[in-house]
């Protein structure tokens, strides 16, 4: 017979390869591996058996996998009439919505949608019924290393398209009971100083806080406390259970029955997650207390692996997509590490003997030192750092939040029919969340980025406790030792070492723009800095995260030319590094010049300008600073944006001087440049192309890519390709691609059609 614990292993250890499969199998592979699994059973032993639900659980996933990609090869080559459902909206520019019909055709599941810059030609709520005609997208993002992983995220929250709205009208005005609700309290709140905190505990609306409130929870590390997450239905669930727990003291003994307290804490739990809207972590969280309760109404004593291995099985059974979630995974290893900590690091008796008020404040240290030792390595992993003082800061703010905050808050949730009363809870709340925020303000410390290397000695933590509760340290130091050695020298990457001589470009994907790293020792010589726009920059979202994450440090820029995607992210470069120094031909303050014939030496590598001509009146793309990179030999020439006319006036007197291995396109592939001439004189292997897959010009031109291949080139872009990393070792180099070799994952690849349309 089958046990619960074998039962719930085999179903993870089958969902878990959807996190590196490189590919989604075809339906007859599924196929073959459901008849694998039938024959297995039919053999009715016991491994057997657990080895036929892992395989039946991995076709499971992968056909949960298969259905996320469905909608990219069937909704995205034209405009669809579509009927929608809002799910979620800001009431102006950004709403989800869920496709339940298309054509008229009932469409199940329902497919989700994300629309941004959009305004609607009527007010909009949540749970409205459209008829639009839309145009779709793929989800697609920027892939560098150590960058946000947007189109995982989407495929997580099963939101895997992007749409523009052709037309739209609606069918219904009603909203959903959760929007009516919402709106009333957003009118008794809006005077308040902390509105946008309780709308995100009320109903996980987060758009109503400021940047410097999001800024100020991630440098204390109490970021998962400020909207609906798996701790928060957990204490509802916990309200709802001791509310019947007190009602219970009003019935005679004989009506006393233990279901009824976890029955009405699942019944809380459902109530708080619809107010949350139903998002994923609510939802996970609702799922694993459903399981939590069913193990509980059996009546049998589980152990705390044994409640951890059904929950974490059920959940990632009833959503195998889950898998792909940071949330999920911060989520469902905190509490493994708790179950790990109290087992192998339990409060000493005498402590956990005293008397309450001695018992209670050392027991929520011990819980936190716990929780903040145990989850470093993924935190390190997921965010590249950690937050100095998330430690004081939490043990602050979780008790504040969990016994004061969220009930006042539920109790105002419950009270707006009576306004007196409401507006006085309200009122509460916030002077509450003004005096948590009033001492987070005032803590020392913040945020510490930390790189790649310091993963390894992350895990010293959950080593330290076995070694000592093993009893190690005595019975096989030699062993300790070793251990320690071994995780010293990967964290200072004495194994990885690389060859000296070896040196590295980068061309980040940073969407329409350009960022080039050079990269030898450690250190690094940026060529442009990518884009900016209102909200942030490239180098914010994409170059610092990447630099920090290898641990390199840049020491110059050379900015091509004046146009803000090339030139974006110089401020917040700047802002990080204030002693970078700054190359360009447009003559401002503090950059030196970077004009035709120059050259300079940085880390054994020579820089020679080709373009622009010192004193010339090139404006604009044909101001862009040529140069080529060379070790003597491999050659790199980096172009900017320099146009045809430009292009052909470089090579006047200076054919010879320009062949190189590999160029950077000029201009993201526009038509204005690439000429012939140009790609003859170069006469490389590689063309590298930066450009985004949607930009408003259609960059690269096919005409551009083809002269190209016709000329004998490989050709790479950073919209198909992610990053692109050439590692180059005198006359021997390789070129690397994210999508392709860094990280090939079925849910990086590019998805929908082949090719964009243009």
């Amino acid at each position: 017979m089958l046990n619960l614990p074998g039962l719930c292993i085999s179903i993870i250890t089958g969902i878990v390869p959807l996190l590196w499969l490189p590919a989604i199998p075809g339906i007859n592979a599924i196929a073959m591996l459901l008849a694998v699994a039938l024959c297995l059973l039919i053999m009715k032993q016991r491994t057997c058996c657990y080895v036929a639900i892992f395989v039946m659980t991995l076709c499971w996933g992968l056909l949960a996998a298969r259905e996320s990609l469905e909608p990219f090869e069937k909704l995205v080559r034209k405009p669809i009439a579509t009927q929608v459902v809002i799910t979620r909206t800001d009431g102006a520019q950004k709403h989800e919505l869920q496709i339940t019909r298309v054509d008229n055709h009932l469409l199940f599941p329902p497919v989700g949608v994300v629309l941004k810059g959009v305004y609607l030609p009527a007010s909009v709520c949540q749970g409205q019924k459209w008829l639009m005609t839309l145009r779709l997208s793929p989800v697609h993002g920027q892939l560098n290393e150590g960058g946000f992983d947007s189109q995982r995220y989407a495929l997580a929250q099963h939101m895997p398209l992007r749409g523009k709205v052709v037309k739209a009208s609606r069918l219904s005005e009603a909203c959903t009971s959760r929007a009516q609700w919402m709106a009333r309290v957003t009118t008794a709140t809006q005077r308040l100083k902390w509105q946008g905190i309780i709308m995100a505990l009320s109903f996980g609306e987060r758009t109503g806080m400021t940047s410097e409130v999001k800024s100020l929870l991630r440098l204390t590390g109490t970021a998962h406390l400020m909207a609906i997450s798996g701790l928060h239905i957990s204490l509802a669930a916990g309200i709802g259970w001791l509310l019947a727990r007190c009602c219970q003291f009003l019935l005679p003994a004989h009506r006393v029955d233990y279901r009824l307290p976890l029955l009405a804490s699942l019944f809380t739990a459902v109530v708080y997650c619809w107010l949350a809207g139903g998002n994923p972590p609510a939802i996970r969280a609702l799922t694993g207390l459903t399981f939590w309760t069913a193990l509980r109404l059996t009546g049998r004593q589980w152990s705390g692996w044994d409640v951890w291995l059904c929950c974490v099985a059920g959940i990632l059974f009833c959503d195998p997509l889950t898998l792909l979630s940071d949330s999920f995974w911060l989520s469902a290893l905190a509490v493994a590490g708790l179950i790990f900590w109290y087992q192998w690091m339990p409060l000493p008796r005498v402590l956990a003997c005293s008397k309450w008020y001695i018992r209670y404040p050392v027991g929520l240290v011990h819980l936190q030192v716990g929780i903040t030792l145990l989850l470093m390595p993924l935190q390190i992993f997921m965010f590249h750092g950690t937050s100095i003082n998330a430690l004081l800061a939490n043990l602050i703010a979780v008790p504040f939040v969990s016994f004061l905050v969220v009930p006042l808050l539920l109790a105002g949730l419950m009270s707006t029919a009576i306004p007196w009363v409401n507006e006085a809870i309200w009122l509460t709340v916030d002077t509450l969340l003004g005096q948590l925020f009033f001492l987070l303000h005032r803590l020392p410390g913040g945020w510490l980025e930390l790189d790649s290397r310091f993963l390894a000695i992350s895990l010293c933590g959950w080593l330290a406790i076995i070694v000592y509760r093993l009893g190690l340290w005595r019975t096989s130091p030699a062993s300790v030792a070793v251990l320690g050695v071994c995780l010293g020298t990967v964290s200072t990457g004495l194994i990885n070492k690389k060859d000296p001589s070896s040196w590295e470009v980068t061309m980040l994907d940073v969407g329409h723009g350009l960022a080039v790293a050079i990269v030898r020792h450690g250190r690094a010589i940026l060529y442009d800095t990518g884009g900016a726009w209102p909200a942030g920059d490239a180098a914010q979202q994409a170059i610092i995260p990447w630099l920090r994450w290898k641990n390199i440090t840049p020491e110059g820029v050379i900015i091509s030319h004046e146009h803000l995607d090339h030139r974006g992210g110089l401020n917040s470069l700047l802002k990080a590094w204030p002693t970078l120094e700054i190359r360009s031909s447009l003559g401002w303050v503090n950059h030196r010049p970077c004009f035709q014939g120059q050259s300079w030496k940085w880390q054994q590598l020579d820089f020679t300008v080709h373009w622009p001509p010192a004193g010339s009146d090139n404006k604009g793309n044909n101001s862009s600073c040529v140069v080529m990179v060379s070790d003597g030999h491999f050659r790199l020439l980096l172009t900017g944006d320099v146009e045809a006319g430009a292009e052909l006036a470089m090579l006047k007197g200076r054919w010879r001087t320009l062949e190189a291995d590999i160029i950077q396109v000029p201009h993201h592939g526009s038509r204005t440049s690439s000429g012939s001439p140009l790609l003859r004189a170069v006469s490389g292997q590689i063309a590298l192309a930066s450009a985004s897959r949607y930009n408003a010009w259609h960059l690269p031109s096919v005409k551009v890519t083809e002269r190209y291949l016709k000329q004998g080139y490989q050709w790479y872009d950073t919209a198909h390709t992610g990053q692109i990393s050439i590692r180059i070792n005198s006359d021997k180099w390789q070129i690397i691609g994210f999508r392709e070799q860094i990280l090939p994952r079925w849910y990086h690849q590019w998805f929908g059609v082949t090719q964009y349309s243009r």
